[in-house]
């Protein structure tokens, strides 16, 4: 096995980890409800049902501009050099990456924060799981 074999195992373990360790998080306060934005083709695809969680890229999320209509793919597994957005890379065999890209579309143009930790309940929008002390803990950016 080589050096990229064993770096890749090694992430996709330690991401199982953190996705178990913090499964019961939930950052809204007493009494309300988070309202979070709809992922429009939701239906059409079961990406986002995957039951593993990518790497952590990143332990905040990523301000973006989406317009309503364009379709865009989030990248899960956390290796994209386009992050938050997939570039591919989890084609690549040497990695044996199982996790795909969430394909989304939003109800209207706007600023949303998307999820660079990869571990939201809520893909691709961030729900405050990087503020959870097993995704600090990583060795995320």
């Amino acid at each position: 096995m080589n050096v990229l074999q064993k770096l890749a195992i090694s992430r996709t373990q330690q991401a199982v980890r953190v996705s178990q360790l913090c499964i019961n998080r939930n950052y809204s306060k007493e009494g309300s409800e988070k309202k979070f934005p709809k992922n429009v083709i939701e239906h059409l695809n079961t990406a986002q049902e995957q039951q593993t969680n990518g790497i952590v890229y990143d332990k905040k999320p990523f301000r973006m501009e989406l317009e309503e209509g364009k379709r865009y793919s989030w990248c899960l597994c956390g290796r994209s050099k386009a992050q938050p957005l997939c570039d591919g890379t989890h084609k690549l065999v040497q990695y044996k990456i199982t996790q795909r890209p969430v394909r989304f579309q939003v109800e209207n143009s706007g600023t949303y924060w998307l999820c660079n930790c990869k571990q939201t309940k809520h893909r691709p929008f961030c729900d405050g799981t990087h503020k959870c002390e097993e995704v600090q803990k990583t060795s995320g950016k």
